[in-house]
């Protein structure tokens, strides 16, 4: 279940895709510092989709309010 992949990401964190993704130490990777910001940024504007679609369905009970 769910602690068994958690322990299973402990025990193996140098091997997980995710710290693969985020580690630069071993590697000789250049990322463009634009490339970067435009992820940070649509991260961002992901989140506030999330919030305002938790906000709608919280105020009004749909999730698209007027069509659903």
């Amino acid at each position: 279940g769910f602690y068994d992949s958690c322990r299973y990401i402990r025990d193996n964190w140098s091997t997980h895709p995710r710290c693969f993704l985020m580690e630069n130490n071993n590697q000789k990777r250049n990322i463009d510092p634009q490339k970067v910001s435009a992820e940070k940024l649509n991260g961002r504007f992901a989140l506030l989709g999330v919030v305002a679609l938790v906000g709608a369905y919280i105020s009004s009970g749909q999730i698209v309010p007027g069509i659903i």
